[in-house]
């Protein structure tokens, strides 16, 4: 049987893995293949440290999506994948990988889930998760630090110079190819048990 394929998008900060968690866990974690579209950056091992510093993340072109389309058809056709797997503290895609068997339900979780139009086509459910810049700033802020060895001058200036622009460009217009929207990010529990209620009724959980 085809798999149900999930989209979840939103900016950066938003409530995604929040949702995502909380899809694995009505679904069951045994039965949900999980692709992270932070996986597919593409890799800049050919360039600078410096220079990979300097890219901007953020726009759609930095993600190898022709792989991610092939790695989700594969998926679909019950061939397991090689997933690829991405150091945000090097800016390079690591010589390892993570093998992701097929399952009844696929989700694809990034910011740019809902970007390109093939990837949609491919998607039986889509959902938008939304939060105030302010929150998502903050969450970046916090997450970056900690995370990814980042200092609060960069994790500020690559907000205004990139994160900003391009969730305005890139990321808010696909909202209205959602056919759910979270408000208030991940932490909105009634939108939540209305998403879950929804996916139990479409995959029958």
């Amino acid at each position: 049987m085809k798999p149900f394929v999930i989209g979840i998008a939103g900016g950066t900060g938003s409530g995604k893995t929040t949702v995502t968690e909380r899809v694995i866990e009505t679904v069951g974690r045994d039965r949900v293949a999980l692709v992270p579209m932070d996986n597919y950056y593409k890799d800049q091992s050919h360039l600078p440290f410096e220079e990979r510093t300097r890219i901007n993340y953020d726009h759609p072109a930095a993600f190898d999506t022709g792989l991610l389309l092939e790695h989700l058809e594969a998926l679909m056709n019950g061939v397991p994948i090689e997933m690829p797997l991405y150091s945000f503290t090097e800016h390079v895609r690591l010589l390892e990988t993570a093998t992701v068997a097929p399952a009844p339900v696929v989700v694809i979780e990034g910011i740019l889930a809902l970007y390109d139009e093939h990837l949609r086509r491919l998607m039986d459910l889509k959902v938008f998760v939304d939060a105030d810049p302010d929150v998502r700033f903050i969450r970046r802020l916090e997450r970056d630090i900690r995370e990814r060895g980042r200092t609060l001058e960069s994790v500020i200036r690559q907000y205004l110079e990139f994160v900003r622009p391009m969730h305005l460009s890139f990321v808010e217009p696909t909202k209205r190819y959602a056919d759910v929207i979270i408000p208030r990010g991940g932490h909105n529990q009634p939108a939540l048990e209305m998403l879950v209620s929804r996916i139990r009724t479409l995959i029958e959980v």
